[in-house]
């Protein structure tokens, strides 16, 4: 039994982090191992609070040591993180992508460099974001920023496409073979735009801005997912980009329909395996 391991944060109620990951993979016939590097009631962006914990980086050890014992990492096909709960966190992450790798070469690490964001309430403890630019996100297969995060990763001011573009050629130098930006902010109004870069030519997917009373939580853990799903599944890098532009889309469209602002991950389930609406990757 193949499967991957997603060390993210979890949320008991609602879709963020590992609560937004695991199940579109095994919507999409993949085995997941979830790690939670936190977990809490609810996602941060409740008036009210929230309630939960981080675990210590130990217990990711602790864990790895334990699918170790078994035989099992060899059967792991990727390794997906994305919210980290602490600096040593970042650490225990790099020791799950070398056990992995010595026991299957072909494993592959996606990183979603989450990096915190105050406006929306998500602060990151200290050091992680160095941790991050500095030792983790250079020994990914592929990583999944956003804008502020590439921005922070290539040392770079990102105000348009051509400066996406440049951005992502200098990641691809500083280790990473694939580069998925999740949201290009600064692109065209009353669109949503997505970027993916590899060493044969840089890409974007576009497709309309859907308006939100309160932004959703937990899309870019999901395109994360979704990306790594469409790869394993053996997709192109560019027929998995689509796949997760036009299946998240899916999902959003789904949660605006029913005027939720929490995904509505399960009851737009079939979008994650066959998304009603195809936008097309072009080239840039």
């Amino acid at each position: 039994m193949k499967g991957i391991i997603s060390i993210q944060s979890h949320v008991v109620f609602g879709h963020a982090g590992n609560s937004s990951a695991v199940f579109p993979l095994q919507r999409m016939g993949m085995e997941v191992w979830p790690i939670h590097t936190v977990q809490f009631s609810n996602h941060t962006q409740y008036q009210q609070g929230w309630t939960g914990r981080a675990f210590s980086a130990d217990h990711i050890d602790e864990l790895i040591s334990g699918i170790d014992n078994i035989g099992k990492l060899s059967d792991c096909e990727a390794i997906l993180s994305g919210y980290q709960g602490s600096a040593e966190q970042c650490q225990a992450i790099i020791n799950t992508v070398s056990k992995v790798k010595a026991k299957n070469i072909n494993a592959i690490y996606v990183c979603d460099p989450v990096m915190g964001d105050p406006e929306k309430g998500c602060i990151l403890a200290e050091g992680i974001t160095e941790q991050l630019i500095n030792q983790v996100m250079p020994i990914a297969d592929v990583i999944v920023p956003n804008q502020f995060e590439l921005s922070q990763f290539t040392k770079m001011e990102i105000t348009n496409l051509e400066q996406a573009k440049a951005a992502c050629e200098k990641a691809l130098a500083l280790g990473p073979k694939m580069v998925l930006v999740k949201h290009l902010h600064s692109s065209l109004a009353n669109t949503f735009t997505m970027m993916l870069a590899t060493h044969s030519a840089c890409y974007i997917c576009q497709r309309p801005q859907l308006a939100f009373d309160k932004q959703p939580v937990g899309v870019g853990d999901l395109i994360s997912a979704l990306f790594t799903g469409g790869l394993l599944k053996g997709m192109s890098p560019v027929a998995a980009f689509e796949h997760a532009a036009n299946a998240s889309y899916g999902v959003l469209k789904v949660t605006q329909q029913n005027r939720h602002w929490e995904l509505q991950t399960i009851k737009a389930q079939d979008e994650l395996v066959s998304p009603t609406e195809q936008f097309k990757a072009q080239v840039v």
